[in-house]
């Protein structure tokens, strides 16, 4: 096994796969809990620039643990299937936030659509921090 591959085993990485996306780069990796439960980490990175003209990589990461693999990906689906057709679901995906089920302070929690560029985000957080 190469050293690469045991430092990996030793982080509780078991599988990973890097996807390039034009200036962005996914990776995919699954890990393991010190009890052994496997979850998915799926991190966006893209590399930028500093005031000074040298290069950092700008990285997000999100968390997903094995019992909320159907939530995600009905969600994913749904939205992608919104994108291409420009046709939202005809009913909420269940455990989303327009599920009966959830609630708030006594008021039912709906789904409010916003047009969100990923640099909108970028510039917000330096705005918040």
């Amino acid at each position: 096994m190469e050293d690469s591959e045991n430092k990996a085993k030793e982080r509780g990485e078991i599988f990973s796969r890097a996807i390039r996306a034009g200036k962005r780069t996914y990776f995919f990796d699954v890990k393991t809990t010190v009890e052994e439960e496997a979850y998915l980490t799926i991190t966006e990175s893209k590399r930028r620039f500093n005031d000074q003209g040298k290069f950092f990589y700008e990285k997000h990461k999100l968390f997903l643990y094995k019992e909320d693999f159907d939530k995600f990906v009905n969600g994913l689906s749904d939205s992608i299937e919104f994108i291409r057709t420009g046709k939202a679901p005809e009913r909420p995906a269940p455990g989303s936030f327009t599920d009966s089920s959830d609630e708030a302070d006594g008021k039912d929690l709906r789904i409010v659509s916003h047009s969100i560029e990923f640099e909108d985000l970028a510039s917000e957080a330096d705005h918040t921090a």
